[in-house]
C-alpha cells in the first residue's frame, strides 16, 4: 500500500510541451494522466501558453503543475539573464553552449536562439526533485530539452509523433536520438524512418497511443431511421474533426463535396480551429456549398463526442503538406471509429495501421477529390455496408486500440524509482477501476 511518505520519496519527471493545455493533443494528455495513475509524479515545463478558450475534461484531471517558459526572450529580459548566469554555474553549461553553436551554424533562426534561452532558463528553474527529463515532440521541445539535460546533467528521453519527425532535418533527429535514453513513436512508418537514423539498434519503440475507451463508450443503439441522402428534411450527415491546416486536405473534401450528385441531400460538420478556416469558408461560398456547411469551431471532447453520436460517418482526406508536414495517426479517426463511424481517409502515415480499406473503413488516393466525392456517395447510399464497416471500425479500435497497452509499454520504459508501482504495470482490476 502507498503511504504519503512513499509519494514523498518518489523522483519527479519533467515533462517539457510545446504548449500546454491544448485542445488538439487530447493523446498527450490522457498519456500523462494515465501515467499520474500509475503512480509517476510529473512536472510540466511548457515553452508557450495555451491559447485554446476550452479544455477537454482529461485536463482538469491532471495534478501536475506546469510552469511556462519565456516564449519570447525579450519580453523577460531579467528572468532569461538570470537564468543564463545560474546555467552558467553548471558543469554541463559550456557542452551545452558548444553544442548549441554547432546547431546555430546549421541553423541560423531565431527560434535556434530562443530555444537555448528557454532551456538556460529551465535549467536553472528545475526543482532538486526533477532528475528526469520527458519531451513530446522530438523538434523544438526536444532541442530545449537536450540543452537543458546538459546544463543540467539529467537524463533524458522523447516521445516523437508525425510533424517533429518529418520537418526535422536527419542530422537533428540523430543528434536527438542519440542523446536520448530511448525515443517512443506512435506509428510503425515513423518508427521504421527514426530507427535508421537511430545510433543504437531498439532505442526507437513502437507506441501506438489508443483511445481512453472510458471516455469513449460504446455508442447507444440509433432510434431513427439510418439517414441515405435520399430525403430532403434527413440529409446525410458528414462530419469532419481536425485544424484547418494543409496537412488535413479539407480544400480536398470542399472539392469532393461540389462534385456530389445534385439528388443526393448532404450536410458537413467540421470541428476545430485553424489558421486556414477563412480561406477554406471562402472555397466553400464560391462553390456554392457553403448553405449545406457547418462550422462549429474548436470543441470540448463532450461536445466532439456528441457530434459523433449525431453523425452518420467521418471524413478526414489527410495529405503530406508542401514542407513535408503530415499526420501520424489522427487521433480522431480511432475516436469516430469508437462511436461506431465508419471512416473515410487516405492512406498516409500511419492510418493504413488502424483503417483496412473495404474491412474497417474506406482509403481514397490522397489530392484525389473525384475518388473521395465517390466513396462519399456510396456511404451516403449504401446503408448497409455504411454499417458493416462502422461495427468492424469499432471492433477494431477496442480490441487494438485500448490506451492501457500502450501506456503499460510506455510505464516500463521508465525506471521503477519514477513510480509507486515499481513492482509491475497496474493489474486488470486496477485499470478498471482506474477507468471508472
Amino acid at each position: 500500500m502507498t503511504t504519503p511518505g512513499d509519494i514523498k520519496k518518489r523522483d519527479t519527471i519533467a515533462v517539457v510541451l510545446k504548449g500546454y493545455p491544448r485542445l488538439s493533443e487530447t493523446f498527450i494528455a490522457q498519456e500523462l494522466r494515465g501515467l499520474e495513475r500509475r503512480g509517476f509524479k510529473l512536472r510540466f515545463v511548457s515553452l508557450r501558453h495555451p491559447t485554446d478558450a476550452k479544455v477537454h475534461p482529461v485536463h482538469d484531471e491532471i495534478e501536475a503543475p506546469v510552469s511556462y517558459l519565456p516564449e519570447y526572450l525579450h519580453a523577460e529580459t531579467f528572468r532569461v539573464l538570470k537564468g543564463l548566469a545560474l546555467a552558467m554555474t553548471r558543469r554541463g553549461f559550456y557542452r551545452a553552449t558548444f553544442q548549441w553553436l554547432k546547431d546555430l551554424a546549421r541553423d541560423r533562426s531565431r527560434s535556434r536562439v530562443r530555444r537555448f534561452g528557454q532551456a538556460c532558463v529551465m535549467a536553472a528553474e528545475l526543482p532538486s526533485d526533477v532528475t528526469r527529463l520527458y519531451a513530446h515532440f522530438i523538434h523544438t521541445p526536444a532541442a530545449v530539452t537536450g540543452y537543458a539535460s546538459m546544463i543540467a546533467g539529467l537524463p533524458w528521453s522523447c516521445s516523437a509523433h508525425a510533424k517533429d519527425i518529418w520537418t526535422s532535418p536527419d542530422w537533428e533527429l540523430q543528434q536527438n536520438l542519440s542523446a536520448t535514453d530511448w525515443v517512443a513513436t506512435c506509428t510503425r512508418v515513423g518508427w521504421q524512418h527514426l530507427q535508421g537514423l537511430a545510433d543504437v539498434p531498439g532505442k526507437v519503440h513502437l507506441i501506438y497511443h489508443g483511445l481512453d475507451l472510458s471516455r469513449f463508450p460504446s455508442p447507444p443503439p440509433m432510434i431513427d431511421l439510418p439517414r441515405d441522402g435520399s430525403a430532403l428534411d434527413t440529409p446525410v450527415r458528414i462530419m469532419s474533426v481536425g485544424r484547418a491546416v494543409e496537412k488535413k486536405g479539407f480544400d480536398v473534401l470542399l472539392a469532393a463535396l461540389a462534385q456530389l450528385p445534385r439528388d443526393l441531400n448532404w450536410t458537413w460538420h467540421h470541428i476545430g480551429g485553424g489558421g486556414k478556416l477563412r480561406e477554406l469558408q471562402a472555397e466553400a461560398d464560391r462553390l456554392a456549398i457553403a448553405d449545406r456547411i457547418t462550422w462549429r469551431g474548436a470543441l470540448a471532447q463532450s461536445e466532439v463526442l456528441e457530434a459523433y453520436r449525431n453523425s452518420d460517418f467521418f471524413v478526414l482526406p489527410c495529405r503530406i503538406a508542401a514542407d513535408g508536414d503530415r499526420d501520424g495517426l489522427p487521433n480522431v479517426l480511432v475516436e469516430a471509429q469508437s462511436q461506431r463511424l465508419a471512416c473515410i481517409s487516405t492512406p498516409i502515415s500511419g492510418i493504413p495501421e488502424l483503417i483496412i480499406h473495404d474491412e474497417t473503413g474506406v482509403l481514397v488516393p490522397s489530392e484525389d477529390a473525384a475518388a473521395l466525392a465517390g466513396a462519399i456517395t456510396d456511404l451516403s447510399q449504401a446503408v448497409e455496408r455504411r454499417e458493416s464497416l462502422a461495427a468492424a471500425g469499432e471492433e477494431r479500435v477496442r480490441s487494438a486500440f485500448d490506451m492501457h497497452a500502450g501506456l503499460t509499454q510506455l510505464a516500463a520504459l521508465f525506471p521503477p524509482d519514477y513510480t509507486t508501482a515499481a513492482d509491475g504495470p497496474p493489474k486488470k482490476t486496477e485499470l478498471l477501476e482506474a477507468a471508472e
